[in-house]
């Protein structure tokens, strides 16, 4: 289909484009990549009446690191996530969940913040981004704050962002142990049927240090906060990962889809989290 009549906006910094959203109300909206949002106008599921493109704004661009501090621009691409050097080095886990999104055309217009930004269950960036305790920089009429992933997620597309706000960037520090991040898909360039992330500091087989995110099985982003204190201060065995499992699995809430029943969705959770879990511990 063909998307109803709209103005079309591409503001070169960063002010113009929160005047113009602050100016139109509920009638514009942003884009990034486009992927979430052109097939919902197509389909004519929203009638927006002023777009406006961020991909001419520099300042939502690229990736700082800083020591252990790492802030990624909003507008900065999968693929760029993919490429850089220096970001594998302090966080190989962003090019490991990264390569698993949709597919090499979709990777190249992608952006981060457009997968984290609208609330998306089945997008992996949000998912990630519990697993690095990320803070999001956001940024409006009213000024700029900042938000916890953690906290972002409200349901299946509600954030904590408003309508005339823009995402500006995401920031976090660098991972520490070993890491993994397994997705189970019915074909290239779909959705997660379930995906996890974990990450994994082991001293002499005792974990110090964890965290664990789901993808896809619930209306929002798990941290699984349950299954993370029963790993601290324990001596790691197949038996302690296997509760570990189980506790993420209990915590999943997926619904029936054209990816599977609840009960088929909740199976595959605890493959792919036990695989996380062996994979990080083996990289620990």
């Amino acid at each position: 289909m063909i998307p109803s009549a709209f103005s079309f906006y591409k503001p070169d910094n960063l002010q113009k484009a929160i005047n113009l959203i602050a100016d139109f109300g509920d009638e514009g909206r942003v884009i990034a990549g486009g992927h979430s949002l052109i097939p919902v106008m197509k389909q004519r599921l929203t009638d927006i009446k002023h777009l406006i493109d961020l991909s001419a704004i520099n300042e939502l661009k690229g990736i700082k690191i800083k020591g252990s501090s790492i802030s990624i621009g909003a507008m900065t691409t999968q693929v760029e996530l993919i490429t850089n050097a220096e970001l594998f080095k302090v966080a190989p886990v962003i090019r490991e969940a990264s390569l698993q999104i949709a597919d090499p055309q979709v990777r190249n217009l992608g952006t981060i913040g457009g997968n984290v930004a609208n609330g998306d269950p089945a997008n992996d960036m949000p998912g990630l981004m519990q697993l690095l305790d990320a803070t999001y920089t956001i940024n409006g009429k009213n000024g700029v704050r900042e938000i916890k992933a953690r906290e972002f997620y409200e349901g299946a597309y509600f954030t904590a962002r408003e309508d005339d706000e823009i995402l500006v960037s995401i920031s976090f520090n660098s991972p520490i142990g070993g890491y993994a991040y397994e997705k189970q898909k019915r074909k290239i360039g779909d959705y997660a049927t379930a995906a996890a992330g974990v990450i994994l500091s082991v001293d002499n087989g005792v974990c110090s240090s964890a965290s664990i995110a789901l993808t896809n099985l619930s209306d929002t982003p798990i941290y699984c906060s349950d299954a993370v204190s029963m790993l601290i201060g324990k001596q790691i065995d197949d038996s302690l990962l296997s509760e570990v499992t189980k506790s993420c699995v209990e915590q999943s809430d997926p619904v029936a889809d054209q990816r599977g029943p609840v009960e088929f969705k909740k199976y595959v959770a605890g493959i792919v989290v036990n695989k996380a879990l062996n994979r990080a511990f083996d990289r620990s």
